[in-house]
Parts: structure tokens; C-alpha cells; sequence
């Protein structure tokens, strides 16, 4: 059974969380990938405020296609998450409580999760048509230079994801794996 998450998404949430929860997105998501999180990063660096509030704030690591008419984004599927590594820790600290992505995390990210309270899910690659549908709205915030890469806000309904690192640093693509081990002797 999927848990039901609404956003804003607290530190209390996202604590709430275990690895290998199944959740459902309801609320307002932000897109940024690599480029969006490096200039992010320098704005935090100098003091300077963020297009977005990151206070209770999950990104979703993505570089959607344009939409077809009457869609409100093309396809969205997730961006390999190890890509953000060098960036989240100092987003998380001012905040951030969520990510989406798919593949490993760095152990500097792991940490910020787990002194900051912050959670990483996984949505399903190569199901990015399937995962737009959970895309209600969708309108650039900033960096419209970027293209794709321009950060998003975004209104999800019923977003699908799997918490893959948890508050804890459980991490399921450890215990996952162990686990289908165990189950082969």
C-alpha cells in the first residue's frame, strides 16, 4: 500500500519514511537538474536569495521534453541522481527535504540526509510518458536559458516513487540486493 505524501514536506515527513516505502506525490514538486543546482549553489553561496523557497521543498531531477497540445509536460522521466551529488548537501541544509532521482547517492549526500532530515526517492526510469500524467501544471520559475534544464514548478497528483535512501541512511539498493541474496540460498 502507498503512503500518501502532501507537500510542503516537512522534516517530520520525510522521518516518517522507511527505504522501500511506496509514496504518492500530491502538491508542488520543483525540477532542477545539474546546471539549475550548480547556479543555485552559487546564490547560496553568496547569500543571495533562491527563485524558489527550498524550505520543505522535494526536486525531482528532470529534463522533460516539450508537451504536446494540451499536455501540461512532455515527457519526465528522472535524471541519474549521482549527477546532483555535489550540490544537494548544501541544498539540503537550507531545507530541501526530498529528491527525486534514480541511481546511487554519494555518501557526503547520504549524510546531509541523515543530519538534515531529508529523504531520496526513486521514480521509475524509462516510464517518463507514464509519469507525466501525474503532471497537472507545469511553468518555468527560472534559468529559461537552460531549456529543458530550467527549473520547474510543477503540480503533481498521485506522483509514484519509492523511498531508495531514507532520514537513516537505510539505503535500498543495499538492503534490496541483500536481501534477493539471502532469498538465492
Amino acid at each position: 500500500m502507498s503512503k500518501k505524501i502532501q507537500t510542503p514536506f516537512t522534516r517530520e515527513d520525510a522521518r516518517s519514511l522507511k527505504a522501500g516505502d511506496s509514496c504518492l506525490i500530491t502538491g508542488v514538486i520543483y525540477t532542477a537538474r545539474d546546471a539549475a543546482h550548480k547556479r543555485l549553489c552559487e546564490l547560496v553561496a553568496q547569500g543571495k536569495p533562491l527563485p524558489m523557497d527550498m524550505e520543505n521543498a522535494i526536486i525531482y531531477f528532470v529534463g522533460p521534453t516539450p508537451p504536446k497540445p494540451g499536455q501540461a509536460i512532455g515527457s519526465a522521466g528522472p535524471t541519474t541522481a549521482y549527477r546532483m551529488d555535489a550540490y544537494s548537501p548544501a541544498l539540503i541544509a537550507i531545507g530541501q527535504t526530498g529528491m527525486i532521482g534514480k541511481g546511487k547517492r554519494s555518501a557526503e549526500v547520504i549524510e546531509a540526509m541523515k543530519k538534515h532530515g531529508a529523504v531520496y526517492f526513486g521514480a521509475t526510469g524509462g516510464c517518463g510518458a507514464l509519469l507525466s500524467k501525474c503532471i497537472k501544471k507545469a511553468e518555468i520559475v527560472a534559468y529559461e536559458d537552460l531549456g529543458a534544464e530550467a527549473i520547474r514548478r510543477l503540480e503533481v497528483e498521485d506522483f509514484p516513487v519509492t523511498v531508495i535512501i531514507d532520514s537513516e541512511g537505510r539505503n535500498l539498493y543495499e538492503t534490496g540486493r541483500a536481501e534477493y541474496l539471502r532469498s538465492l540460498e
